[in-house]
């Protein structure tokens, strides 16, 4: 790593190796995605190995050649190979864990070609974790605050830290970092760089707002609450929708849009909730839309006024919830993960309560303009800059480390130096 003039440039040619369990609709393969093609574009060569070429999950076949984030990194330059497989996962767990010899050839002649692994997330540690791979420097990549409930692959990382293979554990919350630690991971290998999003993306937007309100026959002053969240029990769809019900009787021009992986009526589970919880109140559903996943993300956020997020588990530091403040929307969340230090002084925190819920989206509306200059100001802290920057630094750093290079005092993440 160089500096000049107080800002960090990452070493160029530096060779990085991402490892994905595969491509599906998330906030972490967002970030990930968003982080390598910063870094390439600083000068690093990065590929992808996805351990998937398709995975069936959320009600939804999701093919790698189909995933935004591929077509993406691949659009950037960045090489993207898969071992072939194709799975349904469960709560992010891969379902097969033996690896054949032609895979684990496929995977040694990647990594022999990169200086640093990056995992996004613990699962692919099965994979990494097989003898007789290259032994490159592992910096894995954690977007939960539930290790607990990540099945074997907390397993996985405590015995790849023992063999010595993790380098650096990167946590995109302090939740996260919190929680490993105290599932045993040791503290000195936790980093915590919270997410970030790109700002010239994500910024209010009054024609995108009125042309996604047109595409819906949403009227121009209705208020509206977005929730951007995969079909899967952690993200308690059944708690938005029996608070949507509370809000919209009460809300007679308020629309709900809900949007992701199995967000859709072509998913039974989700047709099924909506039947139940609208079951004496069928009307109110004309104002319940269902998208599915979008490539949008921008333009929904800016078409709505509040963003929901109704998790019981697992959230670290939801890009939902930072991409819809930075559009202006107004967050309401429940108490999970960072969820209430993101949301401090920009919205509320909410308990897992419909009818509490309900009320803090009136509060939200009722106070939306009073929370827009707070939300201005907190741009510079949720920038992709700032995000990219400090991955840049620990992979110079870990790469150094693992070669005995050079090594320099850099400033932390989020200091002034960045």
């Amino acid at each position: 790593m160089c500096k000049a003039g107080g800002r960090v440039r990452t070493r160029h040619g530096l060779r990085v190796l991402s490892v994905y369990e595969g491509f599906f609709s998330g906030g972490a393969r967002i970030v990930h995605t968003d982080v390598v093609r910063g870094l390439a574009e600083g000068g690093q060569s990065h590929q992808v190995l996805s351990i998937h070429g398709e995975v069936h999950r959320e009600a939804t076949r999701q093919r790698m050649e189909d995933d935004h984030c591929y077509r993406a990194l691949t659009a950037s330059g960045v090489p993207v190979t898969s071992l072939g497989r194709t799975a349904g996962l469960v709560d992010g767990t891969v379902a097969a864990s033996v690896f054949s010899g032609p895979e684990l050839a496929e995977t040694a002649r990647s990594m022999a070609a990169a200086d640093v692994i990056l995992s996004l997330k613990e699962q692919p540690l099965a994979l990494l974790n097989n003898p007789g791979l290259p032994r490159r420097p592992v910096v894995a990549c954690l977007h939960r605050s539930d290790p607990e409930n990540q099945g074997p692959a907390l397993d996985e990382l405590k015995a790849a830290v023992a063999d010595g293979k993790v380098a650096a554990l990167v946590c995109c919350a302090e939740s996260t970092r919190a929680a490993y630690e105290a599932a045993g991971v040791p503290g000195p290998l936790l980093h915590v760089i919270p997410n970030g999003v790109d700002l010239l993306r994500f910024r209010p937007d009054p024609a995108a707002r009125a042309a996604f309100r047109a595409g819906l026959g949403i009227p121009a002053g209705a208020p509206v609450v977005v929730l951007a969240a995969r079909y899967a029990p952690m993200k308690n769809v059944p708690l938005f929708l029996r608070a949507a019900r509370a809000w919209l009787a009460r809300e007679g021009g308020g629309h709900v849009v809900m949007c992701g992986a199995g967000m859709s009526g072509a998913n039974p589970a989700l047709r099924a909730d909506v039947d139940a919880v609208f079951a004496d109140a069928p009307e109110l559903t004309g104002r319940v839309h269902a998208l599915g996943v979008r490539h949008d993300m921008e333009a929904v956020y800016a078409g709505s006024d509040v963003v929901a997020l109704t998790s019981v588990s697992g959230e670290a530091a939801p890009l939902c919830l930072i991409e819809g403040m930075m559009c202006g929307a107004v967050p309401v969340a429940t108490d999970v993960g960072d969820s209430a230090s993101i949301v401090a002084g920009h919205g509320f925190v909410t308990p897992p309560d419909p009818g509490a819920v309900a009320l803090a989206w009136t509060a939200a509306l009722a106070g939306r303009a009073g929370f827009a200059p707070a939300l201005a100001r907190s741009r510079e802290r949720f920038s992709r800059e700032r995000m990219i920057a400090a991955y840049a630094d620990l992979l110079d750093r870990v790469h150094a480390a693992h070669t005995g290079g050079w090594a320099t005092e850099s400033p932390a993440y989020g200091d002034p130096a960045y």
